[in-house]
């Protein structure tokens, strides 16, 4: 199979560190909190639910919207300025405190100027499927959270029109898409404790827990565990991942590149791979002949020769005494213009590092995602017009290279 990439090849590269991916995302979230019910009895806590989620995800970087005792239309402008935001989001969250149902298999969130005479009325609610294919907009992680299975105000009002349907407490199981994680405050089918506090059990875990550094599948089960805690483990939060990888909404803001520690007697190489990335986050000469001299017969030995000879030789071609290189009339030590960016005497070896981001997943190792960074190494060797080379690492490649 032919392996389509586009690619840079440098006798110099240096490994990102000190960039933190995050960074870079963007953050979307719509919390609701609805309590104040004009046809049914009022809820304390999701105004103050809302409030506090909404203040530790702006904490953690995220825009948010946040709206607080919403009717129907209300509620529905505020689902599509999420939806608008979530087309360009990396990471969407949709939070929900209030009132909740399930009629037929189907989740609905209740506006504060809910009124259901039958069925029909259900139509003025939002829909928990719509959400969720809002939510699926977003690039790289979705998150479902409802803190909403109280208990059914409307359940005698649907009983005398439901006619023989059967009716559930609770809200039905969502199942969460890939990328996705879908959160409820109690199990499916089951009702959830309000809380006599500021917050509800579930709320209180959340914005406890949603702000740490750990991997946001443990952030999730963390907060389950605590409100299965301190409801005297009554009420078990109703939990679906489906996440490939680790993401972090806090992780380290930057890395930083430390000592290597002691190698073990037996092997003088254990700390090698450690001080090169160390060495290639710097990038100088003395970085690379600190490394040659610590691991002269490790891993990484020949490539550290090769960036010091790269990094002279580009001393060497700006020097003032040289003079610019010129193409076109043959000044300097410029030898042409190449398919791959690289300098080189007419004939002779090298090692090259190749750094790029793969395109059809079909033509990748292992099918990775479209636009994921790769790097490897290369042997090649020239002969004046033209070069060959083999590839070090993954798939077993050879390389062809064509002066222009």
């Amino acid at each position: 199979m032919k392996n389509l990439w586009k690619c840079c090849v440098f006798l110099i590269a240096a490994l990102a560190l000190g960039c933190n991916q995050a960074s870079a995302e963007k953050r979307v979230a719509l919390v609701i909190g609805n309590g104040s019910y004009a046809h049914k009895a009022e809820l304390a806590n999701p105004p103050h639910d809302a409030e506090d989620v909404a203040a530790a995800l702006k904490r953690t970087d995220f825009e948010v919207i946040l709206a607080t005792n919403l009717g129907q239309t209300d509620m529905q402008d505020a689902v599509i300025r999420f939806s608008r935001a979530a087309k360009n989001a990396d990471v969407a969250i949709f939070y929900y405190s209030g009132h909740a149902m399930q009629f037929n298999g189907v989740n609905y969130l209740m506006p504060v100027d809910a009124k259901l005479d039958d069925e029909a009325d259900l139509k003025r609610f939002a829909r928990v499927d719509d959400i969720m294919s809002d939510l699926q907009q977003a690039k790289n992680l979705r998150i479902l959270v409802l803190d909403s299975c109280r208990d059914n105000p409307f359940t005698e009002s649907l009983k005398r029109s439901a006619r023989g349907l059967s009716l559930r407490q609770g809200l039905s199981k969502v199942d969460a898409p890939l990328g996705t994680i879908v959160s409820f405050s109690t199990q499916a089918g089951q009702t959830a404790d309000d809380g006599q506090g500021r917050n509800s059990p579930y709320s209180a875990a959340f914005v406890k827990h949603i702000e740490q550094p750990k991997e946001i599948g443990e952030v999730f089960r963390d907060i389950s565990a605590d409100v299965y805690a301190t409801s005297s483990k009554t009420q078990l939060p109703e939990l679906s991942l489906s996440i490939v990888g680790k993401f972090y909404l806090n992780g380290p803001v930057s890395i930083t590149v430390t000592a290597p520690a002691q190698a073990a007697p037996g092997d003088p190489c254990s700390s090698a791979e450690t001080h090169w990335k160390a060495a290639e986050a710097i990038g100088t000469v003395a970085a690379y002949e600190d490394h040659l001299a610590r691991f002269p017969a490790c891993t990484f030995a020949s490539l550290a020769k090769a960036r010091i000879d790269g990094l002279k030789q580009k001393t060497a071609r700006v020097s003032p005494t040289d003079g610019p290189s010129n193409p076109k009339t043959g000044a300097g030590k410029f030898d042409g213009e190449w398919d791959v960016n690289i300098a080189c005497p007419p004939a002779g070896k090298a090692s090259l590092l190749a750094k790029g981001l793969t395109g059809d997943p079909a033509n990748t190792t292992n099918r990775a995602k479209s636009g994921s960074p790769y790097a490897f190494t290369v042997d090649a060797q020239f002969d004046g017009s033209s070069g060959t080379g083999k590839r070090n690492e993954l798939r077993p490649c050879d390389l062809k290279f064509a002066k222009r």
